[in-house]
């Protein structure tokens, strides 16, 4: 077999992988120029029928002839079966991956890409891909800090910003070099500095980013609201890949939607513009009008916009923006069901839950 008909993409960091690989994809469209030519499929399974299924799709994709004759590039995207998840594992997925082999080793005049994280290494079927394709492992190609200062600045250009003397490294240590987050909390501060860019410091990554250290539901939770649905999905099989809890996670989104439920009830009674920056005096100053309707104005809660810091509420401000009332008041009716779910239900379920949960909010118009 030809190795370079057929294309590994592995790694720990699903943000990196999905990089490289869809680098190599975007440069081997010039070689399958025509759209009908090209196919990408959804890797994720939850179970052996999955794997399968997937599988089948990807052979049918290959074997199948373009519009103007010759192979067809196949990208079988984040894989969830090379791991030592319940699927991953099962003798079902192992003969799926054998029986798939076949294929693999006479692609003929196709390619096929192939991303996956997390994963599992000695997996047998990784082992084979590691003697049988181009096979790059991005974790072991470039260690995750090196990774997150080069995606980090590569973006901190891109929006016309810079960081200042000490405010890289500080934001690494607040997220804990995760690239993704990296990225997205360059954008958001760009975002802050306005068209005419200029320099993060780190009183502003102080003041506007969260600790990632705070819980680790914080990815789940940021990428919940994104309005990035393969993000969500992804943040959230993570999540419970690595064996952590749903009930704090639940907890951190409900307090967050309270939040944006009183944010965008005050943006309808023209209290707010989100549109505008938020200072702690304007927020003072609305407060004194609602504040006697709390039983413990000083409380620092949820329940209370504002007890919260006047920065935190203006990140929220895009997600005001982009949820009714009706609908965040229906994500809070949402939660409560989920919760009950997750008492009801075995935690083998609990991803399920949560995913149905994603793909509803991010479908509601």
């Amino acid at each position: 077999m030809a190795k370079e008909s057929l294309l590994v993409v592995l790694g720990d960091d699903d943000y990196l992988v999905r990089q490289k690989a869809k680098e190599i994809f975007d440069d081997l469209c010039q070689e399958f120029s025509d759209d009908l030519s090209r196919e990408i499929i959804d890797g994720r399974a939850d179970r052996v029928e999955d794997v399968e299924r997937i599988l089948q799709e990807a052979k049918s994709a290959g074997e199948t002839l373009s519009l103007f004759g010759g192979g067809k590039l196949v990208w079988i995207n984040e894989a969830s079966f090379l791991n030592q998840s319940k699927t991953g594992a099962a003798q079902g997925t192992k003969d799926a991956l054998e029986a798939f082999k076949p294929f693999l080793e006479n692609l003929g005049e196709s390619k096929l890409i192939l991303s996956a994280c997390p994963v599992h290494r000695n997996h047998s079927f990784v082992k084979w891909l590691q003697k049988n394709s181009t096979y790059e492992d991005v974790a072991k190609n470039e260690k995750e800090d090196v990774a997150f200062r080069r995606l980090v600045e590569e973006t901190a250009k891109e929006c016309g910003v810079r960081f200042g003397s000490g405010a890289l490294e500080y934001l690494a240590g607040k997220i804990g070099a995760h690239p993704r987050m990296g990225v997205e909390e360059t954008r958001k501060l760009a975002s802050y500095l306005g068209a005419e860019g200029g320099e993060i410091t780190e009183q502003m990554i102080i003041d506007m980013v969260p600790d990632f250290g705070e819980g680790d539901f914080f990815e789940a939770s940021e990428a919940f609201f994104s309005g990035k649905l393969d993000w969500a999905v992804d943040a959230i099989d993570r999540h419970f890949f690595q064996g952590k809890d749903a009930r704090p996670l639940l907890a951190t989104l409900q307090n967050r939607n309270r939040l944006l439920i009183q944010l965008r009830v005050l943006v309808d009674g023209g209290e707010l513009d989100p549109n505008q920056r938020l200072g702690k005096d304007q927020l003072e100053r609305i407060g004194s009008k609602y504040l006697k309707h709390f039983s413990n104005p000083s409380e620092k809660t949820t329940l209370n916009v504002f007890s919260q810091n006047p920065w935190f509420l203006g990140r929220l401000f895009p997600l005001v923006r982009k949820f009714s009332t009706r609908r965040l008041i229906d994500l809070q009716a949402g939660l409560i069901k989920a919760f009950e779910d997750v008492l009801a239900q075995p935690k083998e379920q609990h991803s399920t839950i949560f995913k149905n949960l994603v793909i509803q909010t991010h479908s509601s118009s």
